[in-house]
């Protein structure tokens, strides 16, 4: 899908924690896909592209991504992000929900599911962060930038030049990262680095990073029946295959995990083909079991 037409399905509302933005496209049971930091919901519309037909397809933008607006001082851990999901689903009056996620959106998604497994009809989780590898050993260098107050203004002034910023940002989140819009990789950006007040509020998020949001969750998580599929690329440098099987060993609703050859952490957008096949069949057997 195309920018303008994820415009003209954004909508927002107004919920406990702060304005959430989101993008709301189709029609039928709900689909709620949760990103990860420094992308925004434009992540999944091939994935909403290929499921609207179908599903109900919801994608939010976290606070301080897309045009989800953050204030200053808001709590930005791991554990207040997943309680403002909890309050985004209140708004909207979501139940019954198929999840999705990836990236630090999988860490909120598994707080989030773990203490409100009544909400959902399915969890899927793509890679992802994990406790125990939260963050991830690859991406702590930034950090470290970000707690020492030197990440805001390299990432304000690497703006100027998009193609670089891109690579830096993502260039090992993408197998092809020359083949994604410009656009996107703009609209991915410049809420968080277009401004050093942005760029700020970008540096506390990733401080306030902490394995000790999920390690607190990992006792309900061992109790998560809900049907679960993980779906995890294995040419990714921050999260190894062998979380997803972390994640199987942990959650006991798993029925499944697929691995995506040489898939990198932002597969859901690159290659939509490798994940909306197995969510349909997932979405399908749950159903029929529910049945």
């Amino acid at each position: 899908m195309q920018l303008q037409e994820l415009d003209a399905a954004r909508h927002s509302v107004a919920t406990r924690s702060g304005e959430i933005s989101y993008l709301d496209i189709g029609t039928g049971p709900v689909a709620l896909f949760v990103h990860g930091i420094a992308t925004n919901a434009c992540l999944w519309r091939n994935v909403i592209g290929a499921l609207s037909a179908q599903r109900r397809c919801i994608a939010l933008d976290l606070p301080l991504h897309g045009r989800s607006p953050v204030a200053d001082g808001q709590d930005l851990s791991l554990t207040a992000l997943a309680a403002g999901l909890e309050d985004f689903c209140d708004a909207l009056g979501l139940t019954g929900i198929d999840l999705v996620a990836n990236d630090t959106g999988g860490a909120i998604a598994q707080i989030f599911a773990a203490r409100h497994p009544q909400r959902l009809a399915t969890f899927t989780l793509t890679n992802c962060d994990t406790s125990g590898n939260t963050p991830p050993e690859a991406f702590k260098p930034v950090v470290e930038l970000a707690a020492a107050g030197q990440l805001a203004p390299t990432a304000v002034a690497m703006l100027a030049d998009l193609g670089s910023a891109a690579q830096l940002a993502f260039g090992t989140g993408y197998e092809h990262l020359e083949q994604i819009d410009p656009a996107v990789i703009r609209a991915y950006l410049e809420p968080w680095c277009g401004t050093i007040e942005r760029a700020r509020h970008f540096e506390r998020l990733l401080v306030a990073l902490d394995d000790g949001d999920l390690t607190a969750v990992t006792p309900l998580l061992a109790e998560l029946t809900v049907p679960t599929l993980v779906v995890w690329g294995t040419g990714d440098d921050f999260f190894d295959v062998s979380w997803a099987y972390w994640l199987r060993d942990t959650i006991p609703g798993t029925t499944r995990v697929i691995t995506v050859g040489g898939a990198r952490l932002f597969f859901p957008d690159e290659r939509p083909q490798d994940l909306v096949p197995h969510l349909e069949q997932h979405w399908a057997q749950a159903a029929a079991v529910r049945a």
